[in-house]
């Protein structure tokens, strides 16, 4: 259990996409008992009961119902950190993924976490506001049999670099984060999953951790780039 973090000066409150399962719930719960305001959205309810927490219920490919969203909360809160969190993916030989596919995964993985840095930019370089990308160890590889995730992915940390390079002498702080194969749904699309012994894959729980570690970082530093890797590589069929 991680030692709880006294409230800071300043009230944050913490914007996370993908909040229903997995990572985006366990830092969430984290979150929350560290003290920190939490608006998360995600198309199944969490079922998290707390006066900090506010979920809303959207689909994430709708970007002109999400950006209105986003702007009608941004009139009512001060957000401070956002948690591009929500991932979509699907996997096999190139040639077997339609239009549908590949546009769910280039929205949700890429054009949602621009777009919610366009919104909130100008107010991070006030507030020294921060932004953790979960992204993924396939940016950094090659990627058969996934080569349209791994893309998007790629897209994603490219653009945490660029932002924290355009935006660091205001204080804002940008950390992409790589985890390998993690206990999410995210591979429910896929015919391999990692296997179930122990130290073959990472927990939610871990990667919530490592996002409450970087948001409690002293000011003056930044921590750009994380990769967590499990142990063993051991994946098998479905």
């Amino acid at each position: 259990m991680s030692q709880i973090w006294q409230e800071p000066e300043n009230f944050m409150t913490a914007v996370i996409t993908g909040t229903s399962s997995g990572i985006g719930k366990s830092t969430a719960l984290l979150l929350i008992e560290n003290n920190i305001e939490v608006i998360g959205f995600s198309r199944t309810p969490s079922e998290i009961q707390n006066p900090l927490f506010k979920e809303y219920l959207i689909d994430l490919t709708d970007l002109k119902a999400f950006e209105k969203l986003i702007r009608e909360i941004k009139k009512e809160k001060e957000i401070s950190v956002i948690v591009n969190n929500a991932g979509c993916g699907y996997y096999g030989l190139h040639e077997e993924l339609n239009a549908s596919m590949i546009h769910e995964m280039v929205t949700v993985n890429l054009e949602v976490p621009m777009l919610l840095t366009s919104i909130f930019l100008r107010d991070f370089k006030k507030n020294k506001g921060q932004i953790v990308n979960i992204s993924s160890v396939t940016a950094k590889e090659i990627n058969p049999h996934g080569a349209a995730y791994g893309a998007t992915k790629a897209g994603l940390t490219s653009f945490g670099s660029s932002i924290f390079a355009e935006a660091r002498k205001y204080g804002v702080r940008v950390t992409n984060i790589h985890p390998e194969m993690t206990d999410t749904d995210l591979y429910r699309n896929a015919d391999f999953e990692a296997d179930t012994e122990f130290g073959c894959s990472l927990t939610s729980s871990l990667i919530a951790e490592t996002i409450l570690n970087v948001l409690k970082s002293p000011e003056g530093f930044s921590v750009n780039d994380i990769t967590i890797n499990p142990q063993y590589h051991r994946l098998k069929r479905k």
